[in-house]
């Protein structure tokens, strides 16, 4: 377990004779687009705009999503979790998980796993590492657990007897109940060792059930998969563990920064617009 300066690859290397699926759109770059990316194509940005003319805080949800992200893994670097686990990375935006908590701990592990082979086309070039720590790729999907796993680019970097952070951030809103979506996060934590964390994010249509409706329609309409839950449901996620304060929150609220804090006291964030549930759990 060597230091290493670019990521390992399961699969193969990208360009390698793989379906990109550019001529249909992806989550993971629809989401980049929102975030004012460049990674997306014609029809990720015609999904995207006709979800954000059914809702319009799409932009700011995912602006508020990733600065979750940040927040959590900052939070749990400076508790001493030194591995990361991140599904659905997505399209790669600095700074990237990794980046973040090796700015505390130059030693942490990461290892990104995403499905889409354009994250994996961009994954060896961002995804780089300190000397001290290493990060690896795991090209898969978060529907088949075992095979993200039993990767050998992940046992090669983390060790599962060990506390790992588990982030699923912006995912399982992409996944139907007849996926098992439940069962799939229990079949992740349940390979986590005691003091392991789960950080979560899921859109809701607690906020605008109207808009959100719509936006749904939309989405599995052009061929996507996706179901909005509650609060109660979201919830659900995190059996079994226990929830750090303030528990289950909307993710500007949650251990909010000065300039989150700023946004929300003008005006340029309120809960419709973010329509995200988030929470940190840690596994007993």
């Amino acid at each position: 377990m060597s230091g290493n300066s670019q990521p390992d690859q399961q699969n193969g290397a990208a360009g390698s004779g793989r379906d990109l699926g550019l001529d249909r759109h992806h989550s993971a770059r629809i989401y980049d687009y929102f975030l004012g990316g460049k990674t997306h194509y014609p029809p990720d940005r015609e999904v995207a705009e006709k979800l954000l003319a059914a809702f319009p805080g799409f932009r700011t949800a995912a602006r508020t999503n990733r600065a979750f992200m940040h927040r959590a893994a900052g939070f749990l670097a400076e508790r001493g979790i030194r591995q990361y686990l991140d599904i659905g990375t997505g399209i790669p935006t600095s700074p990237n998980l990794h980046e973040v908590v090796q700015a505390t701990a130059p030693e942490s592990r990461v290892v990104y796993a995403d499905n889409d082979p354009i994250v994996l086309a961009h994954a060896r070039g961002l995804l780089t590492s300190t000397p001290e720590g290493r990060t690896a790729y795991v090209d898969a999907d978060v529907t088949d657990p075992e095979s993200i796993l039993d990767a050998p680019q992940l046992r090669d970097t983390l060790d599962l007897s060990q506390p790992v952070a588990l982030s699923l951030v912006g995912l399982f809103h992409y996944m139907t109940d007849d996926q098992d979506p439940y069962g799939i996060v229990g079949r992740l934590v349940d390979a986590l060792a005691p003091g392991s964390y789960l950080v979560f994010t899921h859109c809701t249509p607690d906020f605008a059930p109207e808009e959100w409706e719509q936006a749904i329609e939309i989405y599995r309409a052009d061929g996507g998969n996706a179901q909005v839950r509650s609060r109660a449901e979201i919830e659900r996620f995190f059996a079994g563990l226990e929830l750090v304060e303030p528990g289950v929150e909307v993710p500007h609220r949650w251990h909010p920064d000065k300039a989150t804090t700023d946004m929300v006291s003008i005006g340029e964030l309120d809960d419709a617009s973010v329509s995200l549930w988030a929470g940190v759990a840690v596994k007993p």
